[in-house]
């Protein structure tokens, strides 16, 4: 019997008067979402924050996971603070779109994008 393997990796870019970047590659399923779970309830949000998660090396992700973005989300809109994806595989992005939550999330096309100061 052969075992799967779940493979996520997390990384966190603090940048100084800057996004904080979350780096988030792999597979994001129910077996590693606690992971990504836990990195996001690290992330204190205040009113200004800005987050970008970078979803360019996600290979997968089901309905746990987009339940864990939405979950941030929320948390980063009550707090005054944005949330963006960046990166999202087109397969994802139709996922994201036939859900409704294209109307939600601000997606960047490249992780460059997402860091560049907003438009005032």
């Amino acid at each position: 019997m052969t075992e799967i393997q779940h493979t996520l990796s997390l990384t966190r870019h603090d940048r100084p008067a800057g996004p904080v970047l979350l780096k988030v590659a792999g597979e994001l399923d129910h077996h590693t979402a606690p992971r990504l779970t836990a990195a996001l309830d690290d992330i204190t949000f205040d009113a200004g924050t800005r987050l970008v998660i970078d979803l360019t090396e996600l290979t997968y992700c089901d309905s746990t996971g987009i339940t864990v973005l939405v979950t941030a989300y929320n948390r980063a809109t009550a707090a005054g603070a944005s949330l963006g994806l960046a990166g999202v595989n087109p397969d994802l992005l139709r996922v994201f779109h036939v859900v409704g939550l294209d109307q939600v999330f601000t997606f960047h096309p490249t992780v460059d994008d997402a860091l560049a100061p907003p438009h005032s």
